[in-house]
């Protein structure tokens, strides 16, 4: 991981708050984008000008138009691979959805869907050793991941509100292929039968939470996806889709990560 020096970052900020653009910036000090963009979002924050703050629409709250397909594909990432913080350092909470460096166009549809649901806030990126952290700051985060709570999420109740299920029946592919996208993957088996060799391509599902297993699999099951538990070791942590009308139908809506 790449540290920067404090006269680096001072000088960017300097440069942010006399009007520079990121990009500029990020050319002329060598820093990653999404660097500089997470360095101008605190100091804002700690200014009191965190994006959003003036127009913090929320579709709870105040009944904010809310884009729902995106959202439905959000909310499986955030069962996935995401969890919401609380910094001291800053005046407002932040999704996280960790995203591996060998799938640089699911960081980017983790970027598109944050700024579909959150039109008024700032998306950054956060490079990390092998992946990037895609967040987005708002006080409203608790308010559509009403999910969030202490401990992991495999040692709690993860159950949908009526209102999210609503969204989740309305567009399952979505929530699907966020949940494939996050602890999920498209990948090739193989056997031997008569002495030859076939390989056949099957969908993964992987993760502790019984809850969100069975969040998975109902869903999977509403869309006519035929699927089967396949046990580690004691443990039914993986949920296989290997029929061959199924995985067609999974290609169809899905694809594998890229």
């Amino acid at each position: 991981m790449e540290f920067h020096s404090l006269e680096v970052r001072q000088t960017a900020l300097s440069l942010l708050r006399g009007g520079a653009r990121n990009a500029d910036v990020a050319r002329r000090l060598n820093v990653p984008l999404g660097t500089v963009g997470y360095w101008k979002h605190v100091d804002r924050a700690k200014r009191g000008e965190c994006p959003g703050a003036h127009n913090p629409g929320c579709p709870r709250c105040d009944g904010s138009p809310l884009d729902a397909a995106a959202y439905a594909y959000l909310l499986g990432l955030y069962l996935g691979d995401g969890h919401i913080s609380h910094y001291s350092a800053h005046r407002v909470p932040n999704l996280m959805i960790t995203c591996d460096d060998n799938w640089p166009g699911l960081m980017t549809c983790a970027e598109q869907a944050m700024r579909r649901v959150f039109p008024f806030n700032q998306v950054c990126r956060v490079r990390k050793v092998g992946c990037h952290n895609v967040k987005v700051y708002s006080k409203h985060l608790e308010c559509l991941f009403p999910q969030h709570g202490p401990g992991r999420k495999h040692e709690r109740r993860i159950v949908l509100e009526a209102w999210q299920q609503e969204i989740v029946d309305a567009h399952p592919w979505a929530f699907l292929r966020g949940l494939i996208h996050s602890d999920g993957c498209r990948g090739i088996n193989w056997t031997v039968r008569n002495g030859k060799r076939y390989e056949y391509p099957r969908y993964f599902f992987t993760n502790k939470s019984d809850d969100i297993r069975k969040l998975c699999t109902d869903t999977l099951t509403k869309v006519g996806v035929r699927w089967t538990v396949l046990a580690r070791g004691s443990d039914p942590f993986n949920v296989s889709v290997a029929r061959k009308a199924c995985v067609a139908l999974m290609d169809a809506h899905i694809g594998p990560k890229y």
